[in-house]
């Protein structure tokens, strides 16, 4: 008679299937490591990625009065513009010609809700996002006051769109029937001496 009973295990077999479970395991814990890691990587921030939204220093002492620079923050164009006495009493000349003349429904720090749109400490210095508010276009700088094609005949200078025409005067304030129904943006920004820094500031008022 044959006999069809199944042996039990030895010590030694039990040994052997311990040790051939465990490297198994083993193998699939790293490969699982080296499978995450790169996508745990892929989750972080480059250093380019992390500098483009980094605050942006720039030496205002150097613009002169009446003229105008750009830097660059987050990929978008900053205008600073060191406006002149005349150009700052331009400002109150035109508010009944602006759609939003006291930045009711457009985009700045709480400093910055005033005819200037700027920080009162400097009042002159307009710090802005050269982005128009319609569909994203850079206005083009006009700075002098007078005739202008796009501007108008009693022109106190501005910002003018050539995608659609939209315009706005030279605190960003967007004037009435035109494409853009919001003022140009205004970035937090503060001082430190001489130096402006875009992109950082610290809780102030008008």
């Amino acid at each position: 008679m044959t006999d069809n009973s199944v042996s039990e295990p030895t010590v030694e077999d039990q040994k052997r299937r311990r040790f051939l479970t465990g490297i198994t395991a083993g193998f699939g814990a790293v490969g699982g490591a080296i499978a995450v890691t790169p996508f745990a990587l892929s989750m972080m921030p480059s250093e380019r990625a992390k500098n483009a939204g980094a605050p942006v220093q720039y030496d205002y002492s150097k613009i002169q009065p009446g003229a105008m620079v750009k830097v660059e923050w987050r990929g978008k164009p900053v205008v600073l513009l060191n406006r002149t006495e005349e150009m700052m009493l331009g400002l109150e000349e035109i508010e009944s010609n602006l759609a939003d003349p006291t930045s009711l429904v457009s985009v700045q720090p709480p400093y910055a809700q005033n005819d200037a749109r700027a920080d009162v400490s400097k009042p002159e210095m307009l710090v802005m996002l050269g982005v128009c508010t319609h569909l994203g276009c850079s206005p083009v700088e006009k700075l002098a006051i007078g005739p202008d094609p796009e501007m108008g005949d009693d022109s106190q200078g501005g910002f003018f769109c050539p995608c659609h025409g939209s315009k706005f005067d030279l605190s960003g304030r967007v004037y009435l029937n035109v494409p853009a129904t919001s003022n140009m943006e205004i970035p937090p920004y503060q001082y430190e001496g001489d130096i402006i820094t875009i992109g950082k500031d610290t809780e102030r008022v008008a």
